[in-house]
């Protein structure tokens, strides 16, 4: 690539985040056997990023670590036309009972892989090898942006501080345009 290609793509994501909306509708959802309103300090770490970067949060909720119930929430919110985006946190390790990956990999009609391949490297570079841990995971459902982060407060600032804040427009352009 040549330094006016590489100039011109620059741009182009530029004038795309540009056009991009300021504010996105979301939801946040905590899947998890053990917390509860009180202790979800994961949920709260995504809701308060969210709106200090100006996003609304339309809808929050925990559920438990079933595949059920987590399709199902996801349903109800793919369904609702103010959602734009979900962001899910929790169940996406290895243990018996993480079934968000499984969940939702039956669900996005489209897979944004390069959110878990990025969030990972990011990860590697905190926790070291246990970043392989994580089935952290990115896709379109009904035309709106899932997103699957780790249960840990840690993890979740990582993914909404490097990838989704910045991206979250971006995000919403792209599938809207």
């Amino acid at each position: 690539m040549t330094t006016s290609d590489s100039a011109a793509l620059v741009d182009s994501v530029r004038q795309h985040r540009s056009a991009a909306p300021r504010a996105v509708r979301c939801a946040i959802l905590t899947i998890s056997d053990t917390r509860t309103a009180e202790t979800d300090t994961s949920g709260a770490l995504i809701r308060r990023l969210l709106e200090r970067d100006g996003h609304d949060v339309l809808e929050g909720t925990i559920v438990p670590d079933d595949g059920e119930r987590i399709r199902t929430k996801i349903g109800e919110w793919g369904a609702d036309p103010r959602i734009q985006a979900i962001l899910c946190n929790g169940g996406t390790g290895i243990a018996r009972r993480d079934t968000t990956f499984e969940a939702l990999s039956g669900l996005l009609e489209r897979r944004l892989d390069g959110f878990g391949e990025l969030f990972r490297m990011l990860s590697y570079a905190e926790v070291g090898s246990a970043a392989m841990l994580s089935r952290a995971v990115a896709g379109l459902y009904r035309g709106t942006l899932v997103v699957a982060m780790p249960g840990s407060s840690n993890a979740v600032r990582l993914a909404m501080e490097r990838l989704i804040l910045p991206e979250l427009g971006h995000l919403i352009f792209e599938l809207t345009k």
